[in-house]
């Protein structure tokens, strides 16, 4: 793999992993729609792993928390902050894994990685998106994050293994239907992003053991730092714009680049 495709698709997972706007969705049509070769697990283990330090780094204070919230949560306490929000990101991150577990087993993975099945959720949770942003009341704070808060964002986040749908995108989505406020909405759902990433990268991770080689090793460090610095710069621009900003634009992209696909899959 040339290092000019490695730098593409880490820019691309990066920039899109924490945007409401699907980085599963663009690395699948990258390769479907330029003619370049798929790009692999190993790729796929490395950019993830770039996005999670990313993530890891701008909430880091929060991280801290929780992870020392784990420890307390593994004496079987749940009488700190850490370790409720340890819990309550274990609770939501469940369904996800459970979903993804089904759809690996029984091989239908696989068969939603198609332009039309991303046109559809593109456009589709877009609009859901605008709905749930302009409709929402913002009445709650991430000190109102309760188990039943986490369970429904948890379900909904388990629809983002439908490409296409963003992972970040209906988690927000239903973050600011339950209430919460543009900014707390996009924190929940960026922190629950930590645990998942961490079980799917650990299981494309038992998919590529043993078939690495150095220059796999070199390529994924490469992809690896890409997707890390393209994904904090992404992460705080977003961050501070919902100060200020609605997440129309990104619905708006949503819609224009889901149409453009239908007209493709349907031409």
């Amino acid at each position: 793999m040339s290092t000019l495709q490695l730098i593409l698709l880490a820019l691309i997972q990066g920039i899109t992993e924490f945007l409401p706007i699907s980085s599963s969705g663009h690395l699948i049509l990258l390769p479907n729609l330029t003619g370049m070769d798929d790009q692999g697990q190993i790729i796929d283990v490395a950019v993830h792993l770039g996005t999670l330090g990313a993530v890891v780094i701008y909430f880091w204070a929060d991280v801290k928390t929780a992870a020392a919230g784990t420890l307390r949560l593994a004496t079987g306490h749940r009488d700190t902050p850490g370790a409720n929000l340890a819990f309550l990101l274990l609770m939501a991150t469940t369904p996800v894994i459970i979903a993804g577990l089904i759809l690996k087993v029984t091989g239908l993975s696989d068969q939603l990685r198609g332009i039309a099945v991303i046109g559809w959720t593109m456009l589709i949770f877009g609009i859901v998106l605008y709905w749930a942003d302009t409709h929402g009341p913002q009445t709650k704070s991430e000190a109102d994050w309760s188990l039943k808060d986490a369970m429904i964002m948890g379900v909904w986040q388990a629809l983002a293994l439908i490409p296409g749908t963003s992972r970040s995108g209906i988690t927000i989505t239903a973050a600011r239907q339950l209430g919460y406020s543009r900014q707390d909405g996009a924190k929940l759902s960026m922190l629950m992003s930590i645990p998942t990433i961490l079980a799917s990268g650990g299981l494309l991770m038992l998919d590529v053991i043993g078939t690495a080689n150095i220059q796999a090793a070199r390529d994924g460090a490469v992809a690896a730092a890409f997707a890390f610095v393209s994904a904090l710069l992404a992460l705080t621009l977003m961050m501070r714009l919902l100060r200020s900003v609605s997440f129309t634009p990104y619905v708006i992209y949503r819609v224009v680049l889901g149409v453009i696909l239908l007209a493709i899959a349907y031409s």
